[in-house]
């Protein structure tokens, strides 16, 4: 059982997690939430924590900036984009009960000191910035430290404020390129 309580967006959302998890879930049911729901959230936050896990789209990320702007201390977890598409629809929905298990395994909360530990040089450095496949290596690598994908910038600043260290980028960096070149 998963202590937090999971904040999606949906009926359907909520009943794609309970396939994959035992765990609490509310429901959102889109970016004009209810003060009911709000309260919810907030019982659930003050009493048991939340994890924000929104579909990895505009909306999506719109109610993830929504509620973790009322609740900073959320833990965050993300699909993939292609992880929660499914017949030319996107959401947590559509994901299979795996992907959403590491991606809730992943959950991350924001660091409670913010430290710059990465900056644009490093991303160009590793080639997550200014290359020819640095998206789809930002997407890899977000994946394997459960931050998301993101633009340069959304992902440099999610390095920063979930606390990823170094040693844990090189990590994942360097797995996600071995498997890139085995795949060659």
């Amino acid at each position: 059982m998963i202590k937090e309580v999971i904040v999606v967006e949906g009926r359907d959302d909520e009943q794609a997690v309970n396939r994959a998890v035992e765990a609490s879930t509310i429901a959102t049911h889109g970016f004009g939430i209810a003060k009911a729901t709000w309260d919810l959230i907030e019982k659930a936050y003050q009493e048991r924590g939340i994890i924000v896990f929104t579909d990895p789209d505009f909306a999506g990320e719109q109610i993830r900036k929504r509620i973790t702007a009322r609740f900073p201390e959320a833990k965050q977890a993300y699909l993939t984009q292609e992880e929660a598409w499914k017949n030319g629809d996107i959401g947590i929905e559509n994901a299979n009960p795996e992907d959403i298990r590491d991606a809730l395994g992943k959950a991350r909360a924001t660091a409670a000191q913010k430290t710059i530990t990465f900056s644009q040089s490093d991303l160009f450095e590793l080639g997550l910035a200014g290359g020819e496949n640095a998206a789809e290596l930002r997407n890899r690598i977000g994946r394997t430290l459960g931050i998301g994908y993101g633009n340069t910038k959304l992902f440099l600043r999610r390095l920063n404020e979930y606390g990823i260290t170094r040693e844990e980028l090189e990590h994942a960096w360097t797995s996600c390129i071995q498997t890139q070149r085995s795949e060659k």
